[in-house]
């Protein structure tokens, strides 16, 4: 419980660290989510080490996903996804109903231009850990009704 709370208060100050920084002249104000969105990254990329040096390979693609959703999610959002979706043709949807970062949120329809900066660290976390497990990604995130959200990801593919 303690240590909900604590990455629930880190979060939030990080949140207003990178907006602060804005407001001071040292970034511009579109790259607050940008930055937030690197820093989830770089720390998605090192927990995925933690996560998988003792997992065997992943078969394929949607075992990557399956792990990200059931594993990945609950070690650090205490649950797993609520839904996966999939077109079978590289574009993921992860469904999470009730959103722990959004929770503490009014879900008041005037605090959804605020979910985005909410949003922008997790989806960094995914993309950093599917990028350490070779997996090259676009990930997005939209919020309609407070505090679901989806994660949408769009594999890319190499050729």
């Amino acid at each position: 419980m303690a240590d909900e709370a604590l990455f629930q208060f880190l979060h939030n100050e990080v949140i207003q660290y990178v907006y602060k920084s804005a407001e001071n002249g040292e970034m511009e104000n579109g790259r607050c989510v940008s930055k937030l969105e690197h820093l989830g990254f770089r720390v998605g990329q090192g927990l995925i080490e933690r996560f998988t040096k003792d997992t065997s390979r992943f078969k394929d693609e949607l075992d990557v996903m399956k792990f990200i959703c059931k594993d990945y999610w609950t070690s650090v959002f205490k649950k797993q996804i609520d839904n996966l979706r999939t077109n079978h043709q590289g574009i993921y949807v992860l469904q999470d109903n009730k959103f722990r970062l959004l929770t503490q949120l009014s879900s008041g329809k005037q605090y959804l231009e605020h979910a985005p900066k909410y949003l922008a660290f997790a989806c960094g976390l995914v993309r950093g850990g599917l990028s350490n497990l070779g997996v090259r990604s676009i990930v997005t995130a939209e919020v309609s009704v407070m505090p679901a959200c989806d994660i949408r990801i769009m594999i890319k593919q190499v050729n």
